[in-house]
């Protein structure tokens, strides 16, 4: 009985390895599983499922059994240049005109399990990813085409948490990380390169690392939930390939990130989530160092040099569950994240456009059976835009429209609980 769901966690994993992942808030995903995409991701304060312990590791003394799930991912992403390049010497213009990016499809596994091991000792196992960084342009943005990048994350991270009374639990999770990077179409940037064979073209590379989330989650009386989590920065190696291109020789850290929740229950079958979430993207400097001035006191790739220039976010989250019979639970919810590019740094974001800020979710799930639920999830991000000038141009020669929305729909199938 124990082989089939190890089976199939096994080749989830395989595939989320295999897979291009995205996400929504700059590249954070949202969150980790189905009923929890159907909340907007609000959850620290509930355990609707084993993939709470992708946020939270404290939530799998209140859950056992197995998740999977998988996603279907759309982004829309496009650029307008206005206004010719000036040709000026030292100007870098960009053909006027708007271009949409090609790949707009994307398949995202994630799974999870957790297992008491005793009345109070319990633990988990959850394989989820991030990403974001992805375009692909067939048009020569900088010159050579096509153009873009990718960036996809993977995650192991096992759990161990104590039930230190009833109802009360902290728990904390070790994280493996995985990563892999491929950049084209950058040539023009050599001239600013610490390393220009170490820009671009250069296929994709890969990096690991570790890091570790240690979490909270609780309950007090019949109407309230309390949850809180922090995850430490995890330390990947560089990417050897791009040390022409990123901050400190191809360093490429994920960010450290800090989430609280609660949830009230203020009727029979309903609940009300609520987290904050707070992402440190400035202290990455591949992601966080501004392309000006950086560009011009440090060559890319060297310790100072620019970066995509994003500032750290802080995500609100609202979720409402009802359920509305014993078989089937419906949930609507609503996020806004701070804007992470600014409008001066529109020039490098082309590449990487994780500009959206608002979510409107819904979700529901139907019980099959007294030991398995199915979920379903959809995520609708609105279009969101950023412009600003091209400041590598003469002041007022250029602007740089970015536009981006998104679409995910989540199957996700929960077992042996």
């Amino acid at each position: 009985m124990r082989r089939n769901p190890i089976l199939a966690i096994t080749a989830l994993a395989l595939l989320a390895l295999a897979a291009p992942a995205f996400a929504t808030n700059g590249y954070f995903s949202l969150g980790y599983g189905t009923p929890y995409k159907g909340m907007a991701g609000a959850g620290q304060a509930l355990h609707l499922n084993t993939l709470a312990s992708a946020t939270n590791p404290a939530t799998i003394a209140f859950v056992k059994g197995y998740d999977v799930s998988l996603a279907l991912f759309n982004p829309n992403r496009e650029y307008t240049v206005t206004g010719n390049p000036s040709g000026y010497p030292g100007t870098f213009g960009l053909a006027p005109g708007s271009y949409e990016s090609d790949s707009r499809a994307f398949v995202m596994p994630a799974m999870a399990g957790a297992w008491h091991v005793s009345e109070r000792f319990h633990v988990g196992l959850a394989i989820y990813g991030n990403g974001g960084m992805n375009t692909d342009w067939s048009n020569p943005v900088f010159g050579q085409a096509p153009a873009g990048v990718n960036l996809m994350q993977a995650f192991i991270a096992p759990s161990f948490t104590w039930e230190f009374a009833e109802h009360q639990a902290i728990g904390v999770s070790p994280i493996l990380g995985w990563q892999s990077f491929e950049a084209k179409g950058l040539s023009a940037f050599s001239m600013f390169s610490s390393n220009p064979a170490k820009l671009t073209n250069n296929g994709a590379d890969t990096t690991t690392g570790f890091g570790a989330r240690i979490g909270y989650h609780g309950k007090f009386g019949e109407y309230l939930g309390v949850g809180a989590s922090y995850q430490t920065k995890i330390a990947m190696g560089e990417f050897d390939d791009y040390a022409g291109l990123f901050a400190g020789k191809g360093d490429f850290d994920v960010p450290a990130t800090w989430t609280a929740g609660i949830a009230v229950f203020p009727a029979k079958g309903w609940s009300i989530a609520a987290d904050v979430q707070q992402i440190y993207y400035s202290e990455v400097g591949s992601v966080g160092n501004p392309m000006l001035p950086n560009l011009m006191q440090a060559p890319l790739g060297a310790d100072g040099g620019a970066g995509f220039g994003w500032d750290d976010v802080t995500v609100y989250k609202l979720g409402v569950q009802w359920e509305a019979t014993p078989a089937w639970t419906l949930r609507a919810g609503y996020a806004h994240c701070t804007q992470p590019v600014q409008e001066s740094e529109v020039l490098f974001n082309i590449l990487a456009p994780g500009i959206v800020q608002d979510h409107v979710t819904v979700g529901v799930s139907k019980l099959l059976s007294p030991k398995s639920a199915l979920h379903v999830a959809v995520t609708r991000a609105f279009s969101q835009t950023v412009s600003g000038a091209n400041p590598l141009e003469v002041p007022g020669q250029q602007t740089i429209e970015l536009k981006m929305d998104q679409w995910e729909v989540e199957l996700g199938w929960g077992f042996g609980f």
